[in-house]
């Protein structure tokens, strides 16, 4: 790849059975995906083989809900799987220069123990954890001890001071502030451990951290909401996003609008990467990709159908609609995941769906893009966002899985890196260094610095 032509980067969003919403039953997919350890080693295995930057497994302190549907919690299968830092951990060792990004809540985690668990992972796996921020939208107050789900404001303002917090706490120590030197028996140099003395609206943390500063620094910061203070908490904190978006447009724009927000922070365009979300529906040709789509599509319950339009129809009543109906507007006034919402609304209203052609379309990616086609068609859909401003890579979202992975890797990839656009070897050991960025300055370090020159 030239050294003037920009890279794209490419993301494997991990479900365990794959992201359509009926993949575990389909005839290439491991059913016992979500517990079993070596179809994950797999995966990331081929992620790597495949040079992608990261992979990265969706969570939430959610579970099997019991006050669902008993026939519709029977039909699905991602209610259970792994606790991604665990897991991560565990396949950091058959692995050597991959990333791995794994979910933790900001409402819903402690921030100290949730800085330290991410710290530990970076350090296990040499430089290639990173955190993928989120405030939960479902409301999952009663498994933990608070009193009811925080509305939405909140639960970004909590999020702001979880973010800002988690940094403090990665940066508790200098690079060199363990000596651990035999001859002199000093181990450490106090004068580069620091307390975070935090008190804010909603914690009172003294520090330090009891985890070192972490090989890339600190692990890096991923975020995914889409909302006005989601995008402001991206742009100050973040440094890749993972987004939907359905056009070419809506992806420009959302590029356009974080891209030039970075300044006011003192960042740079360069400092922050956009990952769309893609669903790629892959066949030798684009009659065989629509056959594939078509397959799975009819794998579909009829009874998963209709939770999926439940999901996004709070408080409305379907129950005279059928199917074929064209589908009613989407209530807005809800304190579910508001960017979401307002993305699968659109979708509705730009093209006019019935309720089955609505459903179908949520079914493969709950909104993010769905690309059905030839590899070369593949690579196409992901070059044209590419280089027209809407996006710096794309977190790929297979449909079945382990095929859906292993047929991007073996058929798109070689294409993308023919046109010069991907890598053919992995520039570093770390995920910082593979996605392009600085190892970032201690926060401690950085003040001091500050008010010595403004002295």
């Amino acid at each position: 790849m030239s050294k003037d032509r920009r890279s794209l980067k490419l993301g494997a969003f991990i479900m365990a059975t794959g992201h359509h919403i009926a993949a575990w039953r389909h005839p290439d997919a491991d059913a016992d995906a979500g517990h079993n350890i070596d179809h994950y080693r797999g995966l990331a295995q081929t992620a790597e083989r495949g040079l992608f930057d990261l992979v990265f497994v969706a969570d939430s302190p959610a579970g099997w809900d019991a006050d669902r549907d008993r026939e519709i919690q029977s039909r699905v299968s991602h209610s259970a799987h792994f606790e991604p830092v665990t897991l991560w951990s565990a396949l950091s060792q058959v692995t050597s220069n991959i990333g791995f990004v794994a979910t933790a809540s900001t409402t819903y985690e402690d921030p100290y123990l949730l800085a330290r668990k991410f710290a530990s992972l970076d350090h296990i796996s040499k430089g290639r954890a990173a955190w993928n921020v989120v405030t939960t939208a479902a409301d999952v107050s009663k498994n933990f001890s608070i009193a009811g789900h925080p509305a939405h404001a909140n639960r970004y303002e909590r999020a702001e001071e979880v973010v800002d917090l988690v940094l403090d706490l990665w940066d508790s120590y200098e690079d060199d502030a363990l000596i651990r030197d035999k001859a002199s028996g000093v181990f450490l140099d106090p004068d580069k451990v620091h307390k975070v003395n935090h008190k804010g609206q909603f914690f009172q943390v003294a520090g330090p951290l009891n985890v070192a500063r972490s090989p890339q620094g600190r692990p890096v910061v991923v975020q995914a909401g889409a909302s006005e203070p989601g995008r402001e908490l991206a742009a100050r904190t973040a440094e890749v996003i993972f987004t939907a978006n359905q056009t070419l447009a809506d992806g420009q724009e959302f590029y356009t609008d974080i891209k030039g927000r970075l300044a006011r922070y003192g960042r740079r365009p360069e400092q922050l990467h956009i990952m769309p979300g893609l669903f790629p529906v892959l066949g030798g040709t684009e009659a065989e990709a629509k056959q594939n789509y078509e397959f799975i599509q009819s794998l579909v319950h009829p009874t998963i159908a209709w939770s999926i339009l439940k999901q996004y129809y709070v408080g409305v009543d379907l129950s005279g609609y059928s199917l074929d109906d064209k589908a009613p507007p989407l209530p807005t006034n809800t304190e579910l995941n508001k960017s979401r919402l307002k993305l699968v609304a659109d979708l509705q209203a730009r093209n006019g769906l019935t309720l089955r052609e609505l459903y179908l379309s949520l079914a493969t990616a709950r909104g993010h893009r769905t690309a059905v086609g030839s590899p070369e068609q593949i690579a196409d859909a992901l070059v044209e966002w590419f280089d027209n401003g809407a996006a710096d890579g794309f977190n790929i979202m297979p449909p079945v899985l382990p095929t859906g992975l292993t047929d991007f890797v073996d058929q798109v990839v070689p294409i993308l890196q023919k046109r010069g656009i991907f890598r053919t070897a992995y520039e570093g050991t770390t995920l910082r260094e593979n996605l392009g960025f600085d190892r970032p300055i201690n926060r401690f370090v950085a003040r001091a610095a500050a008010a010595q020159r403004s002295a």
